[in-house]
């Protein structure tokens, strides 16, 4: 069984917040965080070709510009409308939960931690409609250890590979309509596990969301942000994260009461 880092947190994130309060501003932090691990964007752009859930509006953005001339300095702004729930973004425990936390009332200390990455890709080419299971949770801490407090657990299924084709990648000639998706998500039985028996942050996945397409009940949004945790749905990269040792950062847009939000996730993976 490989050693495990320090739980709560690992040791990338420890050098991080070492820098961040200990060090100049200038080439101060970076340069720890450099030293000490590599960084992974795990979050997709924002622009008219996001893919959102079915029925909500798309994003837009509106951009104008002045300047630029021997007269007049450069300047540019712009002005974005978008849903709650399109691209990368972070559920709120409120999304599925009443009562429970709005996005900006999730404590920071949560929004970071050790990653759990569960590989699924085998199972997910044999059934496009597979639910991770408690035999692969049990699969990974045979392998890992159990997993440790504080973790995000994240779903790795290969579905970003449709993200440029949205009937692919809701699994659907009419993606439009929610009741014909197709894709990979959490089981029932895998969340109430994680929810009761591991202390995790939340949990993560790279398609449209953390239930399987098929879905009509939302089960595992419900119990998870039944137990004020949190969802991070159309995750980037994960085939740049390992299955262990790496640590997640996922800071969303701090909407007051938002049910969900745009999230700039990061992985700092040790070298």
């Amino acid at each position: 069984m490989r050693q495990r880092l320090p739980v709560g947190g690992g040791i990338p994130l420890i050098f991080l917040l070492w820098g961040l309060v200990g060090l100049p501003a200038v080439g101060g932090w970076q340069e720890i965080v450099h030293a000490a691990s590599r960084l992974v964007d795990l979050t997709y752009s924002f622009d008219e070709t996001t893919l959102v859930w079915p029925r909500n509006p798309p994003f837009h953005r509106d951009g104008s510009q002045r300047g630029g001339t021997a007269d007049e300095a450069w300047y540019t702004t712009g002005q974005v409308a978008l849903s709650e729930h399109a691209g990368t973004h972070m559920d709120a425990p409120i999304h599925f939960a009443q009562g429970q936390v709005g996005i900006d009332g999730i404590p920071v200390e949560q929004l970071m931690g050790p990653a759990v990455v569960i590989d699924v890709r085998a199972s997910v080419s044999k059934e496009r409609d597979y639910r991770l299971s408690l035999t692969d949770l049990h699969r990974w801490e045979a392998q890992y250890g159990v997993i440790p407090n504080g973790a995000v657990v994240l779903m790795f299924t290969g579905w970003g590979a449709h993200w440029q084709h949205r009937e692919q990648y809701f699994g659907s000639t009419t993606p439009d309509v929610p009741t014909t998706l197709h894709f990979p998500g959490f089981s029932e039985e895998a969340a109430r596990f994680l929810v009761t028996e591991r202390h995790i942050a939340g949990i993560g996945i790279d398609t449209p969301s953390i239930d399987y397409g098929p879905s009509q009940d939302f089960v595992v949004h419900r119990i998870v942000n039944g137990a004020g945790l949190y969802g991070l749905e159309n995750v980037a990269r994960l085939d740049e994260l390992p299955s262990y040792g790496a640590t997640l950062i996922a800071l969303p847009m701090k909407i007051t009461g938002g049910s969900g939000a745009p999230v700039r996730i990061l992985g700092i993976l040790p070298e």
